[in-house]
């Protein structure tokens, strides 16, 4: 599987997994009671100032990350222009932008076993009812799953157009589906294998 983390290194890196993520809760919690477009924009350049700190390499690879966050723009930005209420579609795409870069940051400077450990720690109240581990876990497979289902989709529409010259549309949802479900069987057996649940 892929990791997230960037090896380029940043100031960010050397922060605490915990405070980053109190941050980013926050920063987060901010952004959606914002209505006012500036203070969204304000908040978004601030965000791309962060990934700037780390240089220009670091700042490209950022931007490849957020490229499946591409699609949405578009669908929101042509929605809210139809309807002719374009500020409602600028709060809405800044916010959005916003909040994601801001997660896809902390989420590039933090060890997943960092994240991990933090998870753990807030899950233990829970503890009676669900297992931290267990959690934890799960919120890491989630993470760690996502780079490399979008990888899967990109082949598999890569193939699909190589037979047939079309794009693949809504014809990928299928062996998309199906190469999921396989990849998580796998990982469930290798996780039996090592002793746990899966």
């Amino acid at each position: 599987m892929l990791t997230l983390t960037s090896p380029v290194k940043t100031p960010l890196h050397q922060m605490r997994a915990g405070p980053k993520l109190a941050t980013l809760a926050l920063f987060t919690f901010a952004l959606f009671w914002t209505t006012s477009p500036l203070h969204l924009g304000i908040a978004l350049v601030a965000v791309v100032a962060l990934y700037l700190t780390g240089g220009t390499q670091f700042a490209r690879h950022g931007a490849r990350m957020l490229r499946p966050l591409w699609p949405f723009v578009a669908v929101v930005g042509l929605w809210h222009l139809w309807l002719d209420d374009l500020t409602a579609g600028a709060v809405v795409l800044l916010r959005m932008g916003a909040a994601v870069a801001a997660a896809n940051l902390v989420t590039m400077t933090t060890r997943l076993s960092d994240m991990i450990t933090v998870l753990e720690r807030l899950a233990r109240p829970l503890a009676p009812l669900l297992p931290p581990q267990r959690l934890a876990l799960a919120i890491a497979l989630v993470i760690r799953f996502i780079p490399v289902l979008s990888e899967r989709a990109a082949q598999l529409g890569q193939a699909y157009r190589a037979r047939s010259g079309r794009a693949p549309g809504w014809r990928l949802f299928a062996p998309a589906a199906l190469a999921a479900l396989d990849d998580a069987e796998n990982v469930s057996q290798a996780l039996r294998a090592r002793g746990g649940t899966g």
